[in-house]
């Protein structure tokens, strides 16, 4: 197989960390351009972070908090609007943009690398 642009090594991929955190907070942003909410989350020994996700399609605030999810967490830090994003919460993007936020099948502890 050839390889292109688009393919990662091993070590490429492992400088990815995605890791599982527990939302404790989330709340509508209505000063960006897109629906969205303001979100923290808990990633235990890696502290808590703030994004912002456009998931307004499928999730409500309050069914959010308390939710394990999958982010990427050695981005720099992004403004967006008023807040700076400290991390990127993964989802899958359906064919209307709706997102389905990724989840461990169980719950981990916070902070568990995805790998």
């Amino acid at each position: 197989m050839e390889k292109t642009d688009k393919t990662l090594n091993w070590d490429e991929f492992m400088r990815v960390e995605m890791r599982v955190g527990t939302v404790i907070f989330a709340e509508p942003f209505p000063e960006v351009r897109n629906p969205a909410y303001k979100i923290t989350i808990d990633f235990g020994e890696f502290g808590t972070r703030k994004t912002s996700a456009q998931v307004t399609d499928l999730y409500q605030p309050e069914e959010l908090i308390g939710k394990q999810v999958v982010a990427v967490i050695n981005f720099p830090p992004k403004q967006i609007a008023n807040m700076m994003s400290e991390c990127l919460i993964l989802g899958g993007i359906g064919e209307n943009k709706e997102v389905t936020l990724l989840q461990p099948e169980r719950p981990v502890k916070n902070g568990t690398r995805i790998g």
